[in-house]
């Protein structure tokens, strides 16, 4: 999926070696990647995308689950995550073909937009299977196919009796139990700053997963103007926003995947509100006149550390 991966075990279960968790990481690494990396050719998703057909398309049952909490996510978030949006990424310079020498016009935009939406996709569960109302229409799941294998590791390791783990597969974190020193996992959350690594606040999880959006590493500037890699979908233009960084908190990694990318899309006024009505937990954080602030919901606040 073109990311890394870090996982932590402490006190495993008898029976249960070093081993016995690399293969299991490699194989549910080995399974997503063949199903959802926009990488490879060979992927499901690849083939979905080159498919000029608007008939059924046979997929996973894992594929099903994961655009059908992404299309979810996308009504709830008024359009502000969409999965079919890699044209519009493409177009501004940011997809995987890289910067282009000028911005796109207004023609140019309004044409990729023709080929984007996420009600042009459709989910179907038994048999599992998508299919496009139109033939142009791709998706891309590289946002949210890791914190699906992070659930999916998870789901795993609690199968084999694990009880405390921690697993960050491109960001995306989920942790339950224990750490070895017997304390619940602290996870940092960085700090938004481009020359800057230290944390910004510590949070405690403990069957819960984190994920952080933000534009303070992803961005290109034109004639002095600073353009961030996140593409709002019902514009088709880069967001326009103080939000340096979004934190979710969630009980699977992939609705806090799915939600930390829609409410940086909104910012930090419509995003908050959503959160809030939403009962999430969730920060963002503002970058205004060189300095940070952020404002984080009630259920937000439980998880951060004070000392």
């Amino acid at each position: 999926m073109g990311t890394t991966y870090s996982v932590k075990v402490a006190a495993p279960p008898a029976g249960v070696d070093s081993n016995a968790v690399r293969v299991t990481i490699d194989e549910v690494l080995a399974r997503i990647d063949l199903e959802m990396s926009g990488y490879r050719d060979d992927s499901t998703v690849s083939r979905f995308n080159a498919s000029a057909s608007t008939d059924w398309f046979e997929v996973s049952e894992d594929m099903v689950k994961v655009v059908g909490e992404a299309l979810q996510v996308s009504e709830l978030s008024h359009g502000a995550l969409d999965i079919t949006v890699a044209p519009l990424v493409n177009l501004w310079g940011m997809g995987p073909a890289g910067e282009r020498a000028e911005l796109p016009s207004d023609a140019e935009i309004e044409q990729a937009l023709s080929r984007t939406g996420y009600r042009k996709l459709q989910v179907r569960t038994s048999p599992a299977a998508l299919r496009k109302e139109i033939p142009e229409l791709t998706i891309d799941l590289n946002a949210v196919a890791p914190g699906y294998a992070v659930d999916l590791l998870a789901s795993r390791f609690a199968a084999m009796g694990i009880q405390n783990f921690m697993i960050d597969i491109g960001g995306e974190v989920r942790a339950r139990g224990r750490n070895g020193k017997d304390q619940v996992w602290r996870i940092a959350v960085e700090r938004p700053v481009d020359a800057e690594e230290a944390p910004y606040a510590i949070v405690r999880l403990d069957d819960l997963s984190v994920t952080t959006s933000g534009e303070y590493r992803h961005y290109i500037v034109r004639d002095g103007h600073r353009y961030s890699h996140t593409i709002d979908p019902r514009t088709g233009r880069p967001v326009e926003h103080d939000l340096a960084a979004v934190v979710v908190a969630t009980g699977t990694a992939l609705q806090a995947d799915a939600w930390a990318t829609a409410l940086n899309v909104l910012g930090s006024e419509a995003g908050y509100a959503l959160a809030r009505e939403r009962d999430m937990a969730a920060m963002f954080i503002v970058s205004a006149d060189g300095e940070l602030r952020n404002e984080m919901t009630e259920p937000f606040r439980k998880i951060v550390m004070t000392e």
